[in-house]
């Protein structure tokens, strides 16, 4: 429904309007999965966001999440964004994968989306934004 999408694009406009002048913005669905894999090695810091499916995360988040511990990914903070209408989970289960990685550090906030975007998220958003800068 594109939810999720909104609220990484809500985080982008967040982080620019703080002073971060390079954001990328990827959908792991709609393009292609090498330039989003250079652009995860390329910054320091990484914001991973999908949909809860099957209690997991969503495949292509699965793929891409391989190629980078696959690759040895490391020295980087990590956060989260997850949606689920009853019970999201794709946060852990992405966390989980990064488990054998080293200097890999975790945000404390973890916006947490039950199907549409409200205010709370947005202020979840605005909460892992400073977390980032």
């Amino acid at each position: 429904y594109g939810h999720t999408q909104e609220a990484c694009k809500e985080l982008k406009r967040v982080l620019e309007e703080k002073g971060c002048t390079k954001v990328a913005l990827n959908d792991l669905a709609r393009e292609d999965m090498h330039e989003t894999i250079e652009d995860a090695f390329r910054y320091g810091k990484i914001v991973l966001a999908s949909v809860t499916y099957n209690a997991t995360m969503f495949p292509h988040m699965k793929t891409f999440i391989d190629n980078l511990t696959e690759r040895n990914y490391q020295n980087r903070t990590i956060g989260f964004i997850e949606n689920g209408s009853w019970a999201p989970t794709a946060a852990k289960a992405m966390k989980k994968e990064f488990e054998n990685s080293k200097n890999i550090s975790f945000t404390n906030t973890t916006v947490t989306i039950r199907g549409a975007m409200n205010e709370a998220n947005k202020a979840q958003i605005e909460a892992l934004a400073d977390e980032l800068l």
